[in-house]
């Protein structure tokens, strides 16, 4: 661990201007201030017990996202930013990129900054050091739409298989057994869950999972326009597509238009999560609709808490429930009378589901 005078070291200032910038007990010049800051977080340095009594509470939380032109996350963020706003609090957002050196970076630079607590949607990896280390300087650290690999934290969490699989069942009761998925990048929790909904709904319906329909994709545009092209062009394309987030979507319906396909008179599209100004598209889009304020606010309301003590014990994993919408974009593919798709694999009576119908 780095101490006070190897920042003054690498500052090239004294010890005592060091100390004056954390303790904020004199003037320091605009520049040498900075040079100390800098060596601050270079050197992830942070006041240790010489220091504890000036550690108060900062009112600053950190919002640590992997991708702010995604619209899911700019909801997200307006949730918590409400909330934060409404208890005196100010919220600091960043973009990793889905970078996890990216996310280290960040999070040392918040700890330099001592917020008083972090919303992490944690980059794909499993090296998440930088998260236990904060945790252990005292900072609290809530998870939201995934989870820090091998930590224990408090999370809010969307129910991605439970809204993947719903979406695919009213695919399959629409008469759809040929059904392509074109998911998250499988490195990340909700691209794996949405997956994993997506084959539980076919598995109770007893239809085999046709591995050339399952395409991976990186939650872009691009991925989903090049995927999208990829299953429209096939000899034995699919029925319908299960696209697993909203700027995929936006690719997918690109390409599909580009090759002349009709939705749905050729293919159905369902897809989790809506895309940007999707209530211009036509036909409409049935979606898996996420709660993307809801999550947001939910989330920094319990961190909240946590900073301020009201919220004690036991770490808490909230799960929040998203909506499907049904629009004219998976209509049935019933054609006088006969199925348009091939089946896959073996298909039960659409009596085997238990659950109440999807409306």
């Amino acid at each position: 661990m780095s101490t006070l005078k190897q920042v003054a070291k690498e500052a090239h200032v004294s010890v005592g201007t060091v100390s004056n910038v954390i303790r904020g007990t004199a003037h320091v010049s605009p520049e040498l201030r900075e040079r100390v800051l800098t060596a601050i977080r270079e050197l992830e340095y942070y006041p240790g017990a010489i220091a504890s009594d000036l550690v108060k509470q900062t009112y600053m939380l950190g919002m640590v996202l992997p991708d702010i032109t995604n619209p899911f996350f700019p909801e997200m963020m307006r949730g918590a930013e409400d909330r934060a706003y409404e208890r005196g609090y100010l919220l600091v957002t960043a973009d990793t990129d889905e970078r996890i050196e990216r996310e280290k970076k960040i999070v040392s630079a918040l700890r330099s900054r001592r917020v008083d607590g972090i919303l992490l949607a944690a980059a794909p990896g499993k090296d998440t050091r930088h998260v236990r280390a904060a945790m252990e300087a005292g900072i609290s650290v809530v998870c939201i739409d995934r989870s820090a690999s091998g930590i224990d934290t408090d999370a809010v969490l969307l129910d991605n298989a439970g809204g993947a699989q719903r979406c695919v069942r009213h695919l399959i009761r629409a008469g759809h057994h040929r059904i392509a998925i074109i998911t998250g990048p499988l490195c990340v929790q909700s691209a794996r869950e949405r997956f994993h909904g997506y084959r539980d709904a076919l598995e109770e319906a007893e239809i085999r999972i046709a591995h050339n329909l399952v395409q991976e994709g990186d939650y872009r545009k691009e991925s989903g326009y090049k995927l999208g092209r990829k299953l429209a062009k096939m000899r034995d394309r699919p029925s319908a597509i299960f696209v697993c987030n909203g700027m995929m979507t936006l690719g997918v319906l690109e390409a599909l238009e580009e090759v002349g396909i009709q939705c749905p008179q050729d293919i159905a599209l369902a897809t989790f999560d809506h895309p940007a100004e999707s209530s211009s598209f036509h036909p409409r889009l049935t979606t898996v609709v996420q709660p993307g304020y809801e999550i947001g606010s939910r989330a920094a309301t319990i961190l909240m808490d946590r900073v301020e003590g009201r919220l004690k014990g036991a770490y808490l994993t909230v799960r929040i429930s998203p909506t499907l919408t049904v629009g004219e974009s998976t209509a049935s593919a019933q054609k006088d009378g006969n199925l348009r798709s091939t089946n896959a694999g073996t298909f039960n009576s659409l009596n085997t589901f238990n659950d109440s119908p999807d409306v």
